[in-house]
């Protein structure tokens, strides 16, 4: 059993394959948080002593224990405006002036399986996977009821938590405030990390010491963001890629966010997320209930790697779901980079050509399609193909386009709609925009009001319309700006706090019904790039487009940054061409293609621009890329470098040990540089490798051959292997690794 109750000690305990949780209720019904790390037995209590800290207060029930006080003690899930003077999880008001909450232990069960939230993503457990723990708190004063919700998966050594909140009283509560996590830590000396950025620079990973006080990250953009990212990670100030204790919180959330980090008067740290309360409230009327986003708790007691690793296949296996879950990507071709909004007819059947010779999977039909779409300024909303550029229709160019070779994708941008469109002439009302004052644009668009059912309806007829009018196998979905003016015309006043949360339950709500009406469509998420990259579209959409920036230098930290929490497999990562359209900077072909294979692998560049040598080059990689594709898809990550050396090293290890990847790109080229020493990872000690060379790019000079010979897999564990300094513009190398015994 991975959840044990010990009536005697009430401690409650829930077990993963590496770690422990444990919590206990103690009088007059508190439910105190004692322990969260590595695996360990017995009831933990004893590590809290009783101490008069001064000025923290003590309920009444304890009113002559001036030792016990809720403001030092660590909580499972902290109200407010009881006595605990740190960040509360829970923030509410009545009707009757009530604020605050006191929340009391009201029982407990477990369940076989996992729990389920409506209208929320969520991960899904297959039969005896998970157990799930239902404990109850609540508050008399109010009425209100709240259930933790906790998801035991054993083998997968991670948990997930939400919280469903019961108005069971007979006055209306407000909710200003309902995080979906609280982590209590009493004891350590910790680091965090944190992944900022902006557009095209997303999800830079910041480590700083956590120090006394308050620290966070979130989100005021309606969406989680290029800035932020609703993934941190406490780890110990030793910790390192594959050593120290490291705990890890990931929102299945794509909304505004907070997630905040307080280290108390006492050295204990609390750790609480979940929905940005700024931008939120919900009026629960009596009888009502409402469930907060899911988050995934992860402790890994092998570093920052480890961690990476539970949280990848954890993401893949039991968060996305669906046809492509698991399925290898097609290689795809998109126009953007090709053509901008200079698209028609001609233009696309001559690129489908180019794309079906180099052996692309999928030609993607990116912005410019529709309507009287020539720049960034009309017609989002409108979407219909423009008659003059497209007069055969979808279904024609379809089919013209799968005659040639690869299958036919489709740029879209339906939660978004531009002023100068018929759509917005005929329903002004679905747009996000405050009565009274002028509206702000964003890449001249609006956002529509996507908690509408109209407005998610229109949505949903207008995609299933075209995917049904044509024979379309992969769907770009796109967001390019902020929320803002943030009014829905379908809420009265008491209730427009509700308005960003709405939103996202109408997005996953549009993702649902299509995902489960074309199964076969392969979604991709994109946000302006990387804005919305995170595990609540993942739920959905199998991969995400993971940064307008496709120069592949500045590719590498990006990416790096994103795997510290998210799949290979959810990166979409593009071949450009040089000079890159953002920096200007020129590398060689097969170094953006290495930088690229990180991904689900495409390209985004004019065809017809190629050399012959160029285009044979990019059949020489699409060919190598299927070969090697079940690596990063479903492979181990081992990360060999760090930012700050001058080159970007990383491992792709099978399952079995069988096979292995080893990619380095140069970031920066040095005079008189030393010889590469990686050591490397993953590998089985007591097996024999066979290392051939893979691909090498803008090397100044011919890399000498390695030793043509067996490696002990112990020798490049331990003492490594050493490779030739790489000198040239921005060059790289790829080794595959193959194991040559038995396997026994």
């Amino acid at each position: 059993m991975s959840i044990r109750y010990n009536e005697k000690d009430q401690t409650i305990t829930l077990l993963t394959r590496s770690a422990a949780y444990q919590m206990q209720i103690v009088p007059p019904g508190y439910l105190l948080h004692l322990y969260y790390g590595r695996r360990t037995e017995g009831d933990l209590s004893y590590l809290y002593l009783d101490h008069d800290c001064g000025f923290s207060p003590n309920p009444w029930e304890r009113q002559d224990q001036r030792g016990w006080s809720l403001d030092t003690l660590p909580q499972e899930y902290a109200g407010s405006l009881g006595g605990d003077f740190r960040t509360p999880c829970l923030e509410l008001s009545t009707d009757r002036g009530i604020r605050g909450a006191d929340l009391r232990y009201a029982g407990h069960t477990v369940t076989a399986g996992k729990y389920a939230l409506s209208g929320l993503p969520a991960a899904w457990a297959r039969e005896g996977e998970a157990e799930t723990l239902t404990v109850t708190l609540a508050d008399a004063a109010s009425g209100l009821q709240a259930e933790l919700l906790y998801a035991v998966f054993e083998e997968r050594d991670l948990i997930c938590r939400a919280l469903r909140l019961k108005n069971t009283g007979d006055q209306s509560i407000r909710l200003e405030k309902a995080a979906s996590v609280c982590l209590d830590l009493p004891f350590g000396d910790w680091d965090w990390i944190h992944f900022s950025g902006r557009h095209t620079m997303e999800r830079r990973p910041e480590r700083r010491r956590l120090l006394e006080g308050l620290q966070g990250v979130g989100s005021l953009r309606g969406a989680s963001g290029h800035q932020a990212n609703p993934f941190v990670i406490l780890c110990d100030r030793e910790a390192g890629e594959e050593q120290g204790d490291c705990y890890g919180m990931m929102l299945l959330y794509s909304g505004s966010f907070l997630a905040q980090l307080e280290k108390d008067q006492m050295g204990a740290v609390r750790l609480t997320a979940g929905i940005q309360p700024e931008l939120f409230s919900w009026r629960l009327e009596p009888g009502e209930s409402f469930e907060t986003p899911e988050a995934l708790l992860c402790f890994s007691p092998e570093g920052l790697g480890g961690l990476s690793r539970r949280y990848h296949r954890f993401l893949r296996q039991n968060v996305c779901r669906g046809y492509w879950a698991e399925r290898p990507r097609p290689v795809v071709l998109n126009s953007w980079e090709a053509c901008y909004f200079d698209v028609d007819e001609e233009r696309v059947l001559a690129l489908a050509r180019q794309a079906g010779d180099l052996g692309a999977d999928v030609l993607v039909l990116d912005d410019g399609w529709f309507g009287n779409r020539r720049d960034d300024h009309r017609a989002l909303g409108d979407w219909t193909p423009n008659p003059e550029r497209f007069p055969h229709g979808l279904g024609w160019l379809a089919r013209k386009v799968r005659e040639l070779g690869p299958g036919f994708g489709l740029w879209l941008e339906p939660e978004m709609v531009s002023p100068d469109s018929a759509l917005y002439r005929a329903h002004p009302d679905w747009a996000l925009t405050v009565p009274g004052r002028p509206p702000t644009l964003g890449r001249n668009q609006l956002v529509l009001d996507l908690g509408r059912e109209e407005v998610q309806n229109w949505i949903y007829d207008t995609v299933a319309g075209i995917l049904r009018s044509a024979d379309i196998s992969y769907i770009k979905w796109d967001m390019n700006r902020e929320l803002t003016d943030v009014y829905s015309r379908a809420l009265p006043p008491d209730r427009q706090g509700e308005c960003v949360h709405r939103y996202y339950r109408g997005l996953y709500s549009l993702m649902e019904r299509l995902c489960r009406d074309f199964p076969r469509v392969l979604f991709e998420g994109c946000a302006g790039g990387g804005g919305r990259f995170d595990a609540g579209i993942l739920a959905y959409f199998p991969q995400i487009w993971t940064s307008d920036n496709t120069d592949p230098v500045a590719r590498l930290g990006i990416q790096e940054g994103t795997g510290y929490g998210y799949p290979l497999s959810a990166m979409a990562a593009h071949v450009s061409a040089s000079p890159n359209h953002q920096t200007g900077r020129s590398t060689p072909l097969g170094t953006r293609a290495m930088a690229a294979m990180t991904g689900a692998f495409g390209y985004e560049l004019d065809p017809g621009k190629l050399t012959e040598t160029e285009r044979q080059e990019i059949r020489r990689q699409i060919a190598r890329w299927r070969e090697l594709e079940s690596l990063p898809r479903t492979g181990e990550l081992y990360r060999l470098s760090r930012p700050e050396d001058p080159f970007a090293a990383w491992q792709l290890v099978s399952t079995d040990g069988g096979e292995s990847l080893l990619t380095v790109c140069m970031r920066a080229v040095e005079s008189n540089p030393r010889p590469l020493w990686l050591r490397l990872r993953g590998l089985r000690g007591e097996g024999r490798y066979r290392i051939e060379w893979q691909e090498r790019a803008g090397c100044l000079e011919e890399l000498s051959e390695l030793p043509e010979r067996e490696y002990a897999g112990s020798a490049l564990l331990y003492a490594g292997l050493t490779l030739p300094p790489l000198r040239g513009d921005y060059p790289a190398m790829q080794l595959l690794l193959q194991r040559t015994d038995d396997n026994e």
